[in-house]
């Protein structure tokens, strides 16, 4: 069975917590050629915003995905394709492994069927994603490849993420977890500026992910992105 993210180069992560670039639109946002919407954040989300950013988005025929960040914001509209849902491999803070989804599973009824888990590799200390899950950053290509592997291997997942949120990541790094999955889907995001940066990650991992590139400098440069990692897949 094909799942929806084997064909995607690109994902646009938007932030319900940030505004848009003066004078731009949610209908802008959904024009930049990317190949899916994860609407998601780590500080300041609330269902309410979650809402607000679906709802602007949902005309538009792009996959759009809820990346939540704690059972509490977790929003039903019938506008999602899915869930996304972060597992943090390397979090010192096991909440952040499998606490926050037995939460979920608890107090809600899931839609098993639109949900999957993406295996997070978080690696930039400074990043709230880190500080949050208490991550365990201090790793090198060998360690990322060994939770690459895990992730497949050990816990089934079909989504595998190298995280660097806030900076672009290490090449090597990055190619090393590409080289350890054989089925899995390699997400890469952080940093990722322009075109020559998601050319780079383009050519090391399946997606790229961009997300604070959206709310500092507007969709004409994530339509750079785009068309970057789609010619480093060419």
């Amino acid at each position: 069975m094909i799942a929806p993210w084997d064909d995607w180069d690109h994902v646009l992560k938007v932030d319900p917590d940030k505004s848009l670039v003066d004078g731009e639109t949610f209908d802008d946002v959904m024009e930049t050629g990317t190949d899916a919407i994860e609407v998601g954040g780590t500080l300041d989300v609330t269902a309410e915003k979650m809402e607000r950013v679906i709802d602007a988005c949902r005309e538009h025929d792009v996959p759009l995905y809820q990346e939540p960040s704690n059972p509490a914001v977790v929003v039903e509209n019938d506008a999602l394709d899915g869930y996304l849902v972060p597992v943090v491999m390397n979090a010192g803070d096991p909440f952040w492994i499998t606490g926050a989804h037995k939460e979920w599973a608890r107090i809600a009824e899931l839609d098993w069927e639109r949900t999957a888990t993406e295996a997070y590799i978080v690696l930039n200390p400074e990043a709230s994603v880190a500080e949050y899950t208490d991550a365990d950053c201090d790793l090198d290509a060998d360690d990322v490849a060994a939770y690459a592997t895990v992730a497949e291997r050990m816990f089934g997942q079909d989504v595998v993420y190298v995280e660097y949120s806030g900076m672009l990541g290490d090449p090597d790094v990055v190619g090393a977890a590409h080289d350890a999955l054989e089925d899995a889907t390699l997400f890469y995001g952080g940093g990722i500026h322009d075109y020559d940066d998601a050319y780079e990650m383009g050519e090391r991992a399946d997606t790229i992910v961009v997300g604070d590139l959206l709310h500092d400098e507007g969709v004409d440069a994530v339509r750079e992105t785009v068309e970057g990692v789609r010619d480093a897949h060419d």
